[in-house]
């Protein structure tokens, strides 16, 4: 009975996100303390993809998005081996993992916006996707920019300033790499963020953490991780350092699950893992039209001789 969720991070919010999840009682507390932070009228300021995409909207909204699917789905679901969470994603990934409560988590998601935006306060900076083959390596050559998230070979985020963002995507969009900014206007998981590490761990460190149920497997070395103190350092740390998600894959499918299932909206992070471990079955909820259909497919997994 192995079960691994993963938690989507920022970027992966749409307008029509988990619908289901309104008329789910398990669900409600989380929403209620998301409306109390975003306003009652979340859900139609979606439509508004300027202001859904703001760091200030779009990290509470996605850790709480994250933790109301996972509230009315965790009584249906046995617990899961291990957690992992990309970029914000692992507010909510720790939460699950009983690390703190919603309320903790969706207060920790706007510290650490406020500490981002406040690290680049009169810059113009942000992240770009690049694919294709010898993306990692040009993303390392690329002096002006750090990579923000290593998911393989030929796919990289890099960051930095805009300008040099748009330069390096013209140079590399001409020799055959797709080249996307993302909807993110910092320069996240980069040196940049440095004075946002110093402010978040203070943050963590005014915080009740408690021991993870299961282990948290974190951006910032991809280890997993049990103790409060080492969370706390791996939250923050992981602001103005590299994503190694490859090796958080990989760590993940080190410990077995017979299934991983993504718990939020969009479906990104199943298609990378898809993509690298194709041995180890994967759906995000956002692919279903409730609930039901999440427990019969883990169901059926978990049941797989």
């Amino acid at each position: 009975m192995a079960l691994a969720l993963l938690f989507p991070g920022q970027g992966a919010q749409h307008a029509g996100m988990l619908p289901w999840l309104d008329t789910r009682p398990e669900a409600a507390p989380v929403l209620q303390a998301l409306s109390h932070q975003l306003g009652r009228d979340w859900r139609t300021g979606l439509a508004d993809t300027a202001w859904m995409n703001t760091n200030a909207v779009a990290q509470p909204l996605l850790t709480g998005v994250c933790l109301a699917a996972w509230r009315a789905l965790a009584a249906h679901l046995p617990s899961p081996i291990a957690v992992a969470g990309y970029s914000v994603g692992e507010l909510a990934a720790c939460s699950a993992a009983g690390v703190f409560d919603t309320p903790t988590a969706l207060a920790l998601a706007a510290r650490r916006a406020q500490a981002m935006d406040a690290s680049v306060t009169g810059q113009h900076t942000g992240l770009l996707a690049v694919q294709g083959p010898g993306a990692l390596a040009l993303a390392e050559a690329a002096g002006t920019l750090s990579i923000a998230i290593r998911i393989s070979p030929e796919r990289v985020i890099v960051g930095g300033p805009a300008v040099a963002l748009d330069a390096h995507a013209a140079r590399w969009a001409a020799a055959g790499l797709r080249c996307t900014r993302l909807p993110i206007a910092v320069a996240s998981h980069t040196p940049a963020m440095a004075a946002a590490v110093a402010a978040f761990a203070q943050h963590l460190a005014a915080a009740d953490l408690q021991p993870a149920r299961a282990p948290v497997v974190c951006n910032f070395g991809a280890r997993a991780l049990r103790q409060p103190a080492q969370l706390a350092t791996a939250l923050a740390g992981q602001i103005a350092s590299t994503v190694r998600w490859d090796e958080c894959m990989d760590t993940l499918a080190e410990r077995q699950p017979r299934c991983v299932l993504e718990v939020g909206p969009g479906s990104t992070l199943a298609a990378m893992w898809r993509e690298r471990h194709p041995g180890i079955p994967v759906r995000s909820v956002d692919e279903f039209g409730g609930p039901d259909g999440v427990v019969r497919w883990v169901s059926a997994q978990l049941a797989r001789q």
